[in-house]
């Protein structure tokens, strides 16, 4: 017992807690993420040290990479990834949209979510390619063609899109001059959300008459309209049109999020920081901010906060400060709580910014990991001892901020300050 107390804080909070009979024997644990095979077999990590991964298949590598983190076996979880990225590589190209599924399930998994971002920037011929190809999800492929590093021409893009919308109508004829008015419809339905993405003005009118114009009935007839002017009056068929001609389809620029505090330019930084990213880097991952709780829609009461925000992974939250522009605000992986305690994470931050401009912001990571979330049915919600953390007083949201399990303060002066409105967002992969 003594060594699963030492080598995993989750198993130590667990030993912690009322499963020992008085003679000090363990009654029941309950796991039920993890199956007792791959249980057995990170026992013998925890108490030999060593783990020979060659006898396991890749899928129960997996399988012990998710339940290592679900223990917060770190060491384990860092290993187990590096091991995956080294020696398996053919395995997760043949089975990409799994690995870029796990990867984004959990902020302790960043280097298999590096190698899924450099593989579709650098290699997206390798997911193109594989057999299991048609089964990736929707969100995966738009995730794709969206890179902006992708090294692909525009019609082995929409090659490959179209070939993913027709295998996910399996009725669909083999030769497409055979398709119904219903069959274009359903393909139509399909490929809809990819079409505007997908830069067509950059084809040859060779490519545009081959590959685009057999398809028209399932582009919106303004754009094909459009596209079939431009094509039609270049003579070479191995011209394109000129940068004058081009319409472009381009990229979202203006999004929007649903919040009286922050702007989308603001969840674009908070999900930088999410992916351990530098300001100055390219945001690859695409996260929707959903909006899960705000104080002056849904009440200023520590009960509704928990009936709303309780066993919900993953979220940001936000106040505005009263008769400031200053905004202050944090990032849980883990589910809040109604039980009394701290959690246990690594990946954990809170910030602020000093007035609207993103520009002017203070980030403060967790460096004591054990004290990094406090729960409690008393409190809205707190990030470390005191870092930042809220209480309800007279009707009243009133924060607190005093360094001690962050690197940094978030604010100049330290004590308690009065909230004009709270916000909590649930952090979905888009």
């Amino acid at each position: 017992m003594v060594i699963l107390h030492y080598r995993s804080t989750y198993l130590q909070r667990i030993l912690s807690t009322s499963n020992m009979e008085n003679d000090g024997t363990l009654t029941h644990i309950k796991l039920p993420n993890i199956s007792p095979e791959i249980f057995q077999i990170i026992l013998r990590y925890i108490y030999g040290g060593k783990l020979s991964l060659e006898e396991y298949d890749t899928l129960d590598i997996i399988k012990i990479l998710v339940s290592s983190n679900e223990l917060n076996l770190q060491e384990l979880t860092t290993y187990l990834q590096f091991y995956l990225i080294e020696n398996k590589t053919d395995w997760m190209e043949e089975n990409f949209s799994l690995i870029y599924q796990t990867s984004f399930e959990n902020d302790s998994f960043l280097e298999l979510r590096k190698y899924c971002i450099d593989l579709i920037s650098k290699e997206p011929n390798k997911i193109f390619n594989s057999i299991n190809f048609s089964s990736i999800s929707e969100n995966l492929l738009f995730t794709i063609i969206q890179s902006d590093n992708l090294q692909m021409s525009e019609i082995q893009i929409w090659e490959n899109v179209l070939r993913w919308g027709i295998a996910q109508n399996l009725d669909l004829p083999s030769d497409f001059t055979d398709y119904s008015q219903n069959d274009f419809n359903n393909l139509k339905n399909t490929l809809q959300r990819f079409i505007p993405f997908i830069k067509f003005y950059n084809l040859t009118s060779k490519e545009f008459l081959e590959k685009v114009f057999p398809y028209e009935k399932i582009f919106p007839k303004d754009l094909y309209r459009d596209l079939l002017r431009v094509y039609l009056s270049l003579s070479d068929p191995n011209s394109k049109p000129s940068n004058n001609t081009k319409l472009g389809i381009t990229k979202e620029s203006k999004r929007t999020v649903d919040s009286k505090i922050i702007t989308y330019q603001h969840v674009e930084l908070i999900s930088k920081w999410i992916d351990r990213l530098e300001i100055t880097d390219k945001l690859i991952s695409s996260y929707e901010f959903r909006l899960l709780y705000r104080a002056s829609r849904g009440g200023y009461s520590h009960k509704r906060f928990h009936e709303i925000c309780d066993n919900q992974p993953r979220t940001v939250t936000l106040v505005k400060v009263k008769d400031s522009n200053e905004i202050l605000g944090g990032y849980n992986p883990l589910e809040w709580k109604s039980d009394e305690g701290f959690s246990t994470t690594k990946d954990s931050f809170i910030f602020s910014f000093s007035n609207e401009e993103i520009e002017n912001y203070i980030l403060s990571r967790v460096i004591i990991e054990k004290s990094a979330i406090y729960n409690s049915p008393n409190t809205g919600l707190s990030f470390g001892e005191s870092d930042l953390k809220w209480k309800i007083w007279l009707g009243l949201w009133l924060g607190n901020c005093k360094k001690s399990t962050y690197e940094n303060p978030i604010r100049k002066i330290e004590g308690k300050f009065a909230a004009e409105e709270f916000e909590v967002f649930q952090i979905v992969l888009d």
